[in-house]
């Protein structure tokens, strides 16, 4: 397969799917923050990448930038940890998808005059335009990136100004597509700036310190408070305060959120692979998925936030549930559910598919999105369409706090602990899980699941969790078996 090929088949699945492949991890503080940007571009590999970088602005205000093709332990060959030193930096690593795989078109991207450093996940859609005003600029460009396009922007700005957030701003006005972008300007050497639209990007808040990260797994070694960004939004931040504005100017006051999970639940564990750990935590995962919601004793079940829209979901003509990649088959399975025990009609649908075309929604219908990560862009975009023309929202997310868990009308998480391995596991089987709840609750209350059935259904959902542990027990059977 050509490369051109192959960048425009990644492309296509960025849209279709809204997988994000590549991280961003930034720090300013007061600590040498190199070794942190490592360990955090570190836990982000599981996401899949070609190149990683770092760029650290050093006492001197001077952007040094390291970046190479392959894995970050090729990386950090380039630098010695104890030598480099600097408090504010950022880091990235790139799955490409403009311009091949190679030292020259990994992040950091500069500008010409090495003033502006940023690193990009996303897709700048009229990069071609933007590069051709900034030639005629006298701009020139070595990489063959968007990311060194949105740099040059920013200092062309920068130039006409003399103000690093106006730049910013000015810059993403200009931009169409998607970006979670962290920037840095050696001339305002004091303060990261971000901003994200359509691209997850939280940052966290420690002792003297702010740690940047467009997953929370690169952010929880230093704190767990963490505050998210939403699209169409931007962030000042110095190692003591933060400011969180739009990117047309007005400020936005977001509180802060806790993590709630510990750094050893996103280590493997002993396990060979994130996958296989993934796996034989699913009877927890089940348990933590119905645990507090089902009275075994009469079958009823509660699912406490979704209390505020309860009449909604008892009194709706039509379900639509609408996911992408293993989400949408955790709904297939929600379609048969909700007709079978609640008769209620039930579609499910591809969010790429929801989101491009013309669809009939009313008042009276429910829309279920369901998503791990409560990041999925297709996802995220069909949602808003849904609650555009009227629809009740309820979200089956994993990740607390996420963009879709915020957007939605009321949601139900499905506490399955973070999931690091790109096959999905427990979150599959605590989506069905999740389903299943919703299903018993909204049949009781229809009258369409008798009580002597909610009772018996219940009973088995609770040894489910033992079930799976004696399939997993018997793992060496299995393998015996499959090297026959």
């Amino acid at each position: 397969m050509s490369l051109k090929l192959y960048q425009l088949k990644f492309k296509i699945l960025i849209k279709k799917t809204g997988v994000k492949m590549c991280g961003i991890v930034g720090y300013i503080g007061k600590r040498n923050c190199l070794g942190l940007l490592i360990d955090g571009l570190k836990r982000l590999e599981y996401r899949g990448y070609d190149s990683a970088g770092v760029a650290i602005l050093d006492e001197n205000n001077t952007v040094n930038i390291y970046k190479k093709k392959g894995k970050v332990k090729e990386l950090e060959s380039q630098f010695d940890v104890e030598v480099l030193k600097g408090n504010t930096g950022i880091g990235h690593t790139r799955w490409a998808t403009h311009g091949e795989p190679n030292d020259i078109n990994a992040h950091p991207q500069t500008d010409m005059t090495g003033n502006i450093a940023v690193v990009h996940n996303g897709i700048i859609e009229n990069f071609k335009t933007l590069k051709t005003k900034l030639e005629k600029e006298n701009f020139h460009f070595v990489s063959d990136t968007d990311t060194e396009v949105l740099a040059s922007l920013i200092q062309y700005h920068y130039k006409q100004n003399n103000n690093f957030e106006t730049a910013v701003r000015y810059a993403l006005s200009e931009v169409e597509g998607t970006y979670g972008i962290a920037v840095l300007n050696k001339s305002e050497p004091d303060r990261i700036i971000i901003a994200r639209n359509g691209s997850p990007l939280m940052f966290g808040l420690g002792k003297d310190e702010i740690i940047v990260s467009s997953d929370a797994a690169a952010i929880i070694t230093v704190t767990k408070n963490v505050i998210y960004l939403e699209d169409g939004e931007m962030a000042v931040l110095k190692y003591d305060s933060f400011q969180i504005k739009t990117i047309t100017d007005e400020d936005i006051f977001r509180e802060v959120q806790r993590i709630d999970y510990d750094i050893e639940e996103i280590e493997k564990g002993g396990f060979e692979h994130f996958m296989l750990k993934e796996i034989c935590e699913q009877p927890d995962a089940i348990q933590n998925t119905y645990r507090g919601r089902i009275n075994f004793e009469t079958g009823n079940v509660k699912l406490g936030g979704l209390e505020t829209v309860r009449d909604k979901i008892f009194n709706a003509k039509r379900i639509i549930i609408i996911a992408c990649g293993t989400a949408w088959h955790a709904g297939l399975v929600g379609e048969y559910l909700f007709e079978e025990y609640c008769r209620i009609p039930t579609e499910v649908e591809y969010a790429s598919e929801f989101r491009y075309r013309n669809p009939i929604i009313s008042k009276d219908d429910v829309v279920i999105v369901i998503s791990q990560s409560g990041e999925t862009a297709d996802t995220m975009a069909a949602l808003k369409e849904a609650k555009r023309l009227g629809a009740t929202t309820i979200g089956i997310v994993n990740a607390v706090g996420s963009s879709i868990a915020r957007a939605v009308d009321a949601g139900t998480y499905i506490h399955a602990g973070p999931e690091i391995g790109v096959a999905s596991t427990k979150a599959f089987t605590c989506q069905l899980m999740s389903l299943i709840l919703l299903t018993l609750m909204i049949g009781k209350n229809k009258g369409t699941i008798p009580d002597e059935n909610l009772k018996e259904i219940t009973a088995e959902l609770k040894i489910i969790p033992n079930k799976i542990r004696e399939i997993i027990e018997r793992k060496n059977d299995f393998k015996f078996i499959a090297e026959e």
